[in-house]
């Protein structure tokens, strides 16, 4: 036992010898020294990542070698990298890194101008915290462009008119201005609320609309101590006047009903310092100018008046005609005017789809064949028509098919479409389908997931206030408009703005018919002058060829019968000619007005 024990331990000692000896052996030929695993030369590709093992005892005329090739290959590559220019090497970044450095910088600066306006915070809008308190209780963080640009503009005391796409929050963007700065007159000039001198006055085209705002003036009442009511046609009188009789701050009306109670004695000018006009374009294209010119004539003495005693005005609006602004420039002078980059143009979370119609189908068919699918999705449907007894057509066939629906037309009173809406809205799911005219395209907050056109409208205004139903807040929405024969020039046109991201603004059906006319008559001219060109060389040819033929003649004075038979003949010929360029022209004409037909 003893023995095995020495023998062991002598042949450890033998074998650590060996090791030391032979490290000595190798340390005297510098180049066997491998560099370490993570250490890579410039531009030296490293093909494994794995570290090399230690020379051993067992082979070293093998790494012997290994180590020799791998130092040539290495001074080799060294004596290449050396040969290389400067410009490639891999250390200096490329030209075209810079320029495109430069680009992002300038297409971020871009950016920044176009946000210039857009915060994070409804705090750094410059709301007060009883504001902010009824901010947070509707749970919205961050503002949207409209908010982030009228709000600043109200609180400054300006006259504005606020346009932006239905559903982007326009009603918050003068109503919380508009409270704050009430609040801020009772503080600074001891203004007090007293019944029936309202000190703030909102107008709006329906009923509807007056009970969306409405209800948004009194969640915000609940944390700014202010009062407000509602006056609108369509309700009873008596309660309108207890109201009234009140101490309030804010009339949120229809303009008819508000000045029947004007007349009435039931409300007074004299306190009245902000007004408010909803949905301005409606109000000023479908009558309601001279109820709006009556309420203004007693103001308008104090709109310059300085010390706080003045007068504001706040036109909201989701389109803007040019006729309308004419009209709001000449009513309100001096109003500046604030618009979103998303005016007149399609919202972004809208999938927007046209059916062309040839003409041999079922039009009601094809409304049910798209209708039936979004409703097995549980989605909630808007069906807009044109006309009233489309939108009864639409009702009773859809009733046919065991599919519930509920109208919103003028005929409706305004009571009943009152239920019919709070059904619409309703989780139960009753009746997900609203049959209705461009009564209901404009001031509804509903919350609907596709819109469908039965009927395809007039011009692009009204286009956008159907599809601003849906997709509203930044929700997502779709839209399917069954297009007709007689309405594919303007959907073409609204198709191709929408795929372009380019302005609705005033594209009707007379304009688009008209603005084809002119393209074809242009090219129509165009292709006349051509020809007439064509033909008119091909004479000169012609005379210039005969007058060579004829210059070896010497003339006679005597004419021949023959001679003025052939010039009458020729001049015939010419004549035919013209006539023939005339012909062609209304062949061309006939053709090109074929071609223009649309499929």
């Amino acid at each position: 036992m003893m023995q095995k024990t020495m023998m062991t331990g002598t042949s450890r000692t033998l074998l650590s010898v060996s090791l030391l000896s032979s490290t000595k052996h190798f340390s005297r030929y510098p180049f066997l020294k491998l560099p370490e695993p993570s250490r890579v030369l410039p531009g030296f590709k490293l093909l494994c990542t794995a570290p090399s093992p230690l020379p051993t005892i067992s082979d070293p005329p093998d790494q012997l070698k290994h180590s020799m090739l791998l130092e040539r290959l290495r001074t080799r590559h060294l004596k290449d990298s050396a040969k290389t220019p400067p410009s490639s090497s891999p250390s200096r970044p490329p030209e075209n890194l810079a320029v495109l450095v430069r680009e992002t910088e300038a297409s971020d600066k871009g950016k920044k101008k176009k946000k210039k306006f857009m915060v994070d915070s409804f705090e750094e809008l410059g709301l007060s915290e009883e504001v902010m308190c009824a901010v947070r209780e509707m749970g919205i963080e961050v503002p949207t462009e409209i908010q982030c640009i009228g709000i600043p503009s109200v609180l400054e005391e300006k006259s504005v008119v606020l346009g932006s796409h239905t559903g982007s929050g326009k009603t918050l963007a003068y109503m919380l201005p508009l409270v704050q700065l009430l609040r801020r007159d009772e503080a600074t000039l001891g203004m007090l609320t007293k019944p029936r001198r309202p000190r703030a006055v909102v107008l709006c085209p329906t009923r509807e609309l007056s009970e969306q705002v409405f209800r948004v003036a009194k969640s915000i009442s609940h944390h700014a101590r202010f009062r407000s009511t509602m006056v609108s046609g369509g309700g009873r009188l008596r309660p309108q006047e207890d109201s009234l009789n009140n101490p309030i701050d804010m009339v949120v009306g229809t303009p008819g009903r508000v000045l029947q109670h004007i007349d009435d004695g039931n409300m007074v000018y004299g306190d009245i310092k902000y007004l408010v006009l909803d949905e301005a374009d409606t109000m000023f294209d479908r009558g309601f100018g001279p109820d709006i010119r009556k309420f203004l004539g007693p103001l308008k003495n104090r709109a310059l008046k300085p010390n706080g005693q003045g007068f504001q005005t706040i036109l909201v609006t989701a389109t803007m005609t040019k006729a309308v602004q004419k009209l709001i420039d000449e009513e309100f002078q001096g109003i500046e005017h604030l618009r979103t980059s998303t005016l007149h143009k399609k919202i972004a979370t809208a999938r927007h789809d046209f059916i062309k119609l040839s003409g041999s189908e079922n039009k009601l068919e094809a409304l049910l064949q798209v209708l039936e699918p979004s409703l097995a999705k549980g989605n909630r449907v808007m069906v807009f028509c044109n006309t009233l007894n489309s939108s009864r057509a639409v009702d009773h066939f859809l009733g046919e098919n065991q599919i519930s629906t509920v109208n919103y037309h003028g005929e409706v009173p305004a009571e009943q479409r009152v239920e019919n809406l709070n059904k619409f809205k309703s989780d139960d799911g009753d009746c997900p389908t609203l049959v209705c005219t461009d009564l209901a395209a404009r001031g509804l907050d509903l919350d609907v997931n596709h819109v469908i056109m039965f009927d395809f409208p007039l011009n692009s205004i009204d286009y956008l206030h159907r599809t601003g139903r849906t997709a509203r807040m930044g929700a997502k929405g779709k839209v399917t408009s069954l297009v007709a024969k007689k309405d594919s020039l303007l959907a073409e046109r609204i198709e191709e703005a929408i795929r372009k991201n380019e302005s609705l603004e005033s594209l009707t059906v007379d304009n688009v018919r008209r603005d084809t006319a002119r393209v074809r008559i242009t090219e129509q001219k165009g292709k006349n002058v051509k020809l007439i060109k064509v033909s008119n060389q091909k004479n000169k040819t012609k005379d210039v060829s005969s007058s060579v033929r004829t210059s070896g003649k010497k003339p006679t004075n005597a004419v021949s019968a023959k001679s003025v038979g052939k010039k009458r003949s020729a001049g015939t010929t010419s004549v035919g000619k013209k006539l023939k360029v005339v012909g062609f022209r209304g062949q061309a004409s006939s053709s090109k007005r074929e071609s223009f037909r649309p499929s």
